[in-house]
């Protein structure tokens, strides 16, 4: 829950000083259930409940303690603040790096097919492999993305500054085995 929150969730205050959490997901059914599951275990006391938008389901839930949970928690967006770790969070995610790095990449990453074609005396001759992306602006966000994935052993590097690409074939290999299909 703390990788989709750290990508697609943000906290609002409402009225009593009651905050809502809310984790935005595109319309993968699993993704949502995952999503809503999370979020009532850890707060078990609170109804959540869904919102269809266009291409994409809010699940939402309410509760005076969420700020106490997610202490990232702050005015403005994530890209423009410091996003670190308390030292709670920090041995949570150091013991459960696959599921944290699974959210972050449910949220702002993608697995796809990458089509290599070049000419060749032969003529034009290709190629295709499996690759991730995770994308967010926040350089914080990355760096925890990028220590979660050394923890775990999978090599990556930076496509782009905001892009983290996995594309060697035993690193996206293992994280298949942690990550896993949207569904």
């Amino acid at each position: 829950m703390l990788g989709l929150y750290l990508g697609d969730g943000h906290i609002t205050l409402g009225r009593r000083g009651v905050y809502a959490l809310s984790i935005f997901c595109g319309d993968w059914p699993g993704l949502a259930d995952a999503a809503e599951q999370a979020m009532e275990a850890v707060m078990p006391t609170s109804g959540v409940f869904r919102v269809q938008k266009v291409g994409c389901q809010e699940i939402k839930s309410t509760s005076k303690h969420w700020p106490c949970l997610f202490p990232q928690h702050g005015p403005g967006r994530k890209h423009e603040r410091k996003i670190e770790l308390e030292p709670w969070q920090q041995t949570i995610v150091a013991e459960h790096a696959g599921k944290f790095v699974r959210g972050l990449f449910h949220s702002d990453g993608c697995r796809s097919v990458n089509r290599v074609f070049k000419v060749l005396q032969g003529g034009r001759r290709g190629y295709e492999y499996p690759r991730y992306f995770f994308v967010n602006h926040s350089t914080d966000i990355l760096r925890l993305c990028g220590d979660a994935l050394d923890r775990l052993g999978v090599a990556w590097r930076f496509s782009k500054p905001t892009t983290i690409s996995v594309a060697r074939r035993d690193a996206v290999a293992r994280l298949d085995r942690f990550v896993g299909p949207k569904y």
